[in-house]
């Protein structure tokens, strides 16, 4: 059953929802085409290598549609809010199976917290520069800055402590600052 011929009208997100619950591969297809471009980018902020990114996604998209019959529509968004928790923490799967490594506190930075050149950078300059960072650093502040987690998630989900989290954020602030003013960006 295909629910996208050109006659019919798109399907709503929660109509989506009821045909993925019902394995309808269609409807499977729909969702993978509507959300696959922007789960990949989130995925290349975690892991920039483009096949350790794509294996992510496809793992995440198949666990979305395993537990889809756990997904409780709850208007518009939702569903993508829950494919992208899904992708974002089968990217921390890689990650951790990685042993992420975090650096000690003597190579804390001083940051100047006035500093504002991040906020002025084009998004795909701060993308390409936000790559260049250690893996624990690019986690933390993908997680915190850009998902909108708290510190305190974070060091659940990654089984730190929430100084670390805070630490390797204040880091990530001051490695991109340098790298922006070593690029002249």
């Amino acid at each position: 059953m295909n629910n996208t011929n050109i006659n019919t009208k798109p399907l709503t997100e929660e109509q989506l929802v009821t045909l993925c619950q019902q394995e309808d591969p269609g409807a499977q297809e729909e969702l993978y085409g509507l959300f696959a471009n922007k789960m990949f980018r989130i995925c290349l902020r975690y892991l920039p290598q483009e096949d350790e990114a794509e294996d992510s996604m496809i793992k995440g998209f198949v666990k979305a549609f395993n537990n889809i019959h756990k997904f409780e529509y709850r208007g518009k968004g939702s569903l993508e809010g829950w494919v992208k928790r899904i992708i974002v923490n089968e990217c921390l799967m890689e990650i951790r199976k990685r042993k992420m490594q975090t650096t000690t506190l003597e190579n804390i930075v001083e940051v100047d917290e006035n500093a504002d050149a991040i906020s002025q950078l084009q998004a795909e300059d701060l993308y390409s520069v936000i790559t260049k960072l250690p893996n624990g650093y690019r986690t933390v502040f993908n997680m915190h800055i850009i998902e909108g987690y708290a510190h305190k998630e974070i060091a659940e989900i990654l089984n730190v402590s929430e100084n670390t989290s805070k630490s390797q954020l204040s880091k990530a602030k001051a490695m991109l600052r340098r790298l922006i003013t070593e690029n002249e960006l």
